[in-house]
């Protein structure tokens, strides 16, 4: 059985129902803890200088760890503690048991609804800001390149199942390697204006939620997780696999905001390609928007699917008929609903363009639930009575500090949001 709300992950034999390795298990939750949003990274140490770093590695031990208690959340335990049956089998079920089976479902699909919309609204986004970027004195403004990009996104209406989707993620991986490989060696051939003095232990209280809220944002994989362990051969090594990725994570984002920022300094970009000149940064910029628009169809393709399972399965199930003939093809006005997600996405890019602002408002809402509070909130009501007084007193701990997260953050990027507006600043 796999998880009801999502499609399986890229790598999963949609056809067959056939198992992933562990490898392939780890290159999904790479895949989608190191996406496009990693070139925000040097603008997060800009605003929090070496506590930023160590965020980066803290928020992906955190991470890793309420990964692998969601999954445990799944598994009913005997009087020691050791797993027996699996009875649950995604996020939902959880949630379920927890908060209801009236209320709990629909609380989580919210939130993985919003995080999925606006990972589609960030890539819009990024869009409009790397072509900006690359052709700055032309006679195109910011917010008509997301529009021109909108357009060759319309093409997603079409996509029936995950097969494509996810040959494209595969090579989105291999071309994000690329690109970093690229953009850290042109910061190795600037090694003589790196600053070390620049990066401090101070931290600008006005702007450091925000970067916080970009690195929770970056880190959000509790969505894939569980379906992940269904698919995999070997389930035993799921922790393995967890512990692995969250490292090579935490040390390549640590690394690249790290030299980003010493390359660059004060002058550092929201989007750090933004800093690079000449024809270097066309190319870069351009392959990048490319990269975005191949990322943009598995969040949308997944928020299409939640949506359809919630709304467009037919009576009685749900309210509406299903958007799918018998055929196996969609329907007018599904297709219509689906072209509509993706005006959704464009308008909202084009209402609210600031990049990092709006990728730190989201992070500290929605990354802060989904990735901090709720599984530590499932494991102390489903776990309680086997836990020590250290794991109870860390679950508290992180549901504390994930709460002090999203308020906090959710008021500067308000504020920071509002101030971007009044200063009239297009991206």
């Amino acid at each position: 059985m796999i998880e009801k709300n999502m499609p399986q992950p890229p790598g999963a034999n949609q056809s067959n129902g056939g198992k992933i390795t562990e490898y392939e298990a780890a290159w999904n939750v790479t895949n989608a803890i190191q996406g496009m949003f990693i070139v925000s990274l040097p603008y997060a140490v800009y605003h929090g200088g070496y506590w930023a770093i160590l965020a980066m590695v803290g928020i992906a031990y955190i991470c890793c760890y309420t990964g692998e208690i969601l999954v445990d959340c799944l598994y009913e335990t005997n009087e020691y503690g050791e797993r027996m049956n699996k009875v649950r089998y995604s996020y939902n079920d959880v949630a379920q048991e927890v908060f209801g089976k009236k209320f709990g479902g629909k609380i989580i699909n919210a939130a993985q609804l919003i995080e999925l919309l606006m990972t589609c609204i960030l890539y819009v986004v990024l869009c409009g800001d790397l072509l900006i970027g690359a052709f700055e004195y032309g006679m195109i403004d910011a917010r008509s390149y997301m529009m021109i990009c909108g357009v060759l996104l319309l093409p997603c209406a079409f996509l029936k199942d995950l097969k494509a989707v996810s040959g494209i993620s595969f090579w989105n991986g291999l071309v994000h390697v690329a690109i970093n490989v690229l953009i850290l060696g042109f910061c190795c051939l600037k090694i003589n204006t790196w600053a070390f003095s620049k990066v401090t232990l101070t931290v600008d209280i006005l702007s450091f939620p925000i970067a916080l809220g970009i690195i929770v944002f970056s880190y959000t994989s509790q969505i894939f997780v569980c379906t992940l362990e269904e698919n995999m051969v070997d389930k035993d090594k799921f922790k393995c696999m967890m512990h692995w990725s969250h490292i090579a994570a935490a040390l390549s984002k640590a690394i690249f905001g790290y030299i980003g920022f010493l390359t660059w300094q004060e002058d550092t970009q929201e989007v750090i390609v933004n800093n690079i000149e000449g024809w270097f940064k066309v190319t870069v910029n351009i392959v990048l928007v490319v990269k975005a628009l191949l990322s943009y169809p598995l969040p949308y393709y997944a928020a299409c699917d939640l949506l359809e399972k919630e709304m467009f399965r037919g009576k009685p199930e749900t309210r509406f008929p299903s958007i799918w003939a018998l055929d196996g093809e969609l329907k007018i006005w599904g297709l219509a609903f689906r072209v509509g997600i993706v005006v959704v996405t464009i308008l909202f890019a084009v209402f609210i363009p600031h990049f990092s602002i709006l990728m730190g408002f989201i992070g500290n809402v929605t990354g802060v639930l989904l990735s901090f509070v709720w599984p530590c909130i499932f494991h102390l009501k489903l776990r309680r009575h086997v836990m020590g007084w250290g794991t109870m007193c860390w679950d508290i701990f992180i549901i504390f500090l994930g709460c002090m997260f999203g308020i906090v953050g959710m008021y500067y990027s308000f504020k920071a949001l509002r101030k971007a507006y009044d200063l009239g600043a297009p991206i």
